[in-house]
């Protein structure tokens, strides 16, 4: 087995991925014309080719205007922990949605969320794949939009939603606007974490931490500009969930051998790897560990660190994350064994 069929199979935990940024095209297509709505293109397979943040957006937007009804939402979660198995041997995801995104269009959040869990149920009994769900606030909504919502969310009293996350532009909208709201959330016993230092300063992890409660982190590649609060986090052992691709792409990191996330690694902060919105960024689970590690030219020992990381992570009860971290173990010491030695 050589380097790159290792690490499509080193199983996998994912904790930074947007459900809205992992439709298929060719599912784009069936609920668009299942719901009457035009297609912009004649040749579905581009409809994730753009060149701009605003096309980005746009695209963003159209695909997700698609999913309507209980059976899209289901749908569209099957399908991307479906692609997460068969791409990179995924085996459990915290998976972001955006409350927002869905109920300005007129969708009841009670067909957001429950669909979706139709979806995950699904893959837990034919994939074996676990799921949860982590409801992301919109930064650039207002904090009554978003308790209100919230609250809802908590009424609904749902297992699978466990936590409560932030993403959109981090600089016009620091975490302190939404600290009222994540006090709410972690009162009625969901777990927090949030976008910092994405494109903001490293002021705002410290605000994530100690004003929003945070337990981990999404991106975080500018804390590196403030050596206090890497050391913080260093000995906290914050997990970082970083996504070497989407940021390439929007950050202007193309090449991964000076992306930030090494340097973040050799400053002993902990750091797991991500796909973020896969298809709209041409990637998969799987292939985000291809390229990163790859083109590092990382050790198995390091890949074996940010797989683990990944499970330590996680948001589960501490005796399953116990199991799966022993069962990570005992595979990747097979598969270890299995590896090509190097020439």
């Amino acid at each position: 087995m050589d380097m790159t069929e290792y690490l499509r199979r080193v199983p996998k935990v994912e904790l930074h991925c947007h459900v809205e940024g992992t439709l298929r095209p060719e599912t784009v297509a069936d609920l668009a014309a299942k719901h009457g709505i035009d297609l912009p293109t004649d040749d579905i397979s581009t409809i994730y080719d753009y060149d701009t943040i605003y096309e980005f957006l746009e695209t963003f937007r159209f695909v997700n205007s698609t999913v309507i009804d209980r059976e899209d939402f289901a749908r569209v979660a099957f399908e991307t922990l479906e692609d997460g198995v068969r791409s990179g041997n995924l085996r459990y995801r915290e998976m972001f949605f955006n409350p927002t995104l869905h109920i300005t269009r007129g969708v009841p959040l009670a067909t957001v969320v429950d669909g979706f869990i139709d979806g995950i149920r699904r893959a837990e009994a034919e994939l074996g794949v676990g799921c949860r769900l982590i409801a992301d606030v919109y930064r650039q909504d207002s904090a009554e939009d978003t308790m209100a919502w919230l609250e809802e969310l908590i009424a609904l009293d749902r297992p699978e939603v466990i936590g409560l996350g932030m993403d959109a532009a981090e600089a016009p909208d620091p975490p302190e606007k939404f600290a009222a709201v994540f006090q709410r959330a972690g009162a009625a016993g969901l777990r927090r974490t949030s976008h910092a230092c994405e494109d903001g300063p490293p002021v705002n992890i410290t605000t994530c931490l100690d004003e929003l409660g945070c337990e981990r982190l999404d991106h975080g590649y500018h804390i590196l500009d403030d050596p206090e609060v890497v050391a913080r986090c260093r000995d906290a052992q914050i997990v970082f969930t970083v996504c070497p691709t989407s940021t390439a792409r929007v950050y202007g990191w193309p090449d991964l051998t000076t992306h930030p996330i090494n340097a973040m690694i050799e400053a002993g902060l902990k750091v797991m790897l991500n796909s973020d919105d896969p298809t709209m960024f041409h990637t998969d689970i799987g292939k985000e560990y291809v390229d990163f590690c790859g083109q590092n030219g990382h050790s198995v020992g390091l890949v074996r660190e940010l797989v683990l990381n990944g499970v330590d992570g996680t948001w589960l009860p501490d005796a399953e994350k116990a199991a799966m971290r022993e069962r990570f173990t005992a595979e990747l010491d097979a598969l270890e064994a299995e590896l090509d030695p190097a020439p």
